[in-house]
């Protein structure tokens, strides 16, 4: 059997036939799986994810969307109007990242050495209440809606299967309304067990609508891991 030749991608770093060396070079490159992880969650547009990722300049953003884009990882395409803006988006290939990404990101989570208090994007806050649903709390919520409004970002997120899913969607109907100004403002309320009172005491633009028991609910089903000793 004649084997495949050495792509311009795989083998420009390591030489190495595994899969594990064609992941780092695919996503090793910085921001590259920050990219990523932002359009996860539906497709961006070149400002938006350049807005959400300020540490990345607008060249460096170009170059890495453009080799994610030749890898196949993600593609641009135009949204139907009345938008009609190119935006990007994961390929089904890139997609099926996720149960990767969110390993690695529950692997590092248990890391003494990681900062909860550091920036977060709206993004990566949603994909944390994914990545830690407690299984109970899933199925006493099972079939609930709630929207999420963090800063300039909204997402539908409901409850099936036992799986947060969340998809983003402007002023959805949902059983639950939660709104902040920004990801790290939630982390007090989900992971520190903030008072609602307190919470919404600290910025006029945190709001929560509707049942008092599903919020509770709602904002109680999550945990991170324990670190390690």
């Amino acid at each position: 059997m004649e084997l495949p030749q050495e792509t311009s991608i795989h083998g420009k770093w390591y030489r190495d036939a595994c899969g594990a060396s064609l992941a780092l070079e695919v996503l090793g490159e910085r921001w590259s799986l920050l990219i990523v992880r932002e359009l996860m969650l539906g497709p961006m547009r070149f400002s938006a994810i350049r807005a959400e990722l300020p540490g990345l300049s607008a060249k460096i953003l170009t170059e890495r969307l453009a080799g994610l884009e030749a890898a196949g990882v993600l593609r641009r395409t135009t949204l139907p109007p009345p938008a009609s803006v190119q935006v990007y988006e994961l390929t089904q290939w890139g997609l099926e990242a996720a149960p990767v990404l969110r390993t690695l990101v529950q692997w590092a989570m248990r890391s003494k050495l990681h900062d909860p208090s550091l920036p977060m994007t709206a993004t990566s806050f949603v994909q944390s209440l994914q990545f830690s649903l407690l299984p109970e709390a899933a199925k006493a919520l099972e079939g609930r809606t709630v929207s999420l409004d963090i800063g300039a970002h909204s997402f539908l997120a409901r409850i099936e299967g036992g799986e947060l899913l969340v998809e983003r969607r402007e002023k959805p109907s949902a059983d639950l309304h939660l709104s902040a100004e920004g990801a790290n403002a939630f982390l007090a309320l989900f992971y520190g067990r903030m008072p609602f009172t307190d919470w919404l005491a600290d910025n006029p633009a945190r709001a929560i609508e509707g049942e008092a028991a599903l919020a509770r609910a709602f904002v109680t089903a999550f945990a991170w891991s324990k670190k390690i000793a």
